[in-house]
């Protein structure tokens, strides 16, 4: 992918990475630390560890014999002012929506062969 902004989105779509993000919000792990919790592979982990780097939303580096991971925050930020171009769109309300259409067609639980 050429496009970096594919290549932030490819790798936001697997919820092990979304997942692996998420715990370096809390701070740098060490690559064993950030495989522990998954049923997999530390080979399978480190290839998801790659495509996040080659994303820019990790950095690794190797501190001693240890590979640390750490975020990128600012890696997100042409994904995320892409994404606030669609904000300009107001969450629909589907009580009120569901209201309003009571309102206009009549009881949706009226029964029309009632009358």
């Amino acid at each position: 992918m050429s496009d970096p902004l594919d290549t932030v989105f490819a790798a936001l779509a697997d919820p092990t990475r979304r997942s692996i993000l998420t715990m370096l919000l809390e701070d740098d792990m060490a690559v064993t630390d950030v495989a522990e919790p998954f049923d997999m592979s530390l080979a399978a982990i480190s290839k998801h560890l790659m495509i996040l780097t080659r994303a820019g939303l990790i950095a690794q580096e190797k501190r001693g014999r240890v590979k640390w991971c750490k975020l990128q925050p600012d890696a997100m930020r042409s994904a995320s002012v892409w994404m606030q171009g669609f904000g300009q769109f107001e969450p629909v309300n589907l009580d009120a929506f569901e209201r309003f259409l009571e309102t206009e067609l009549g009881s949706p639980t009226a029964d029309p062969t009632s009358e």
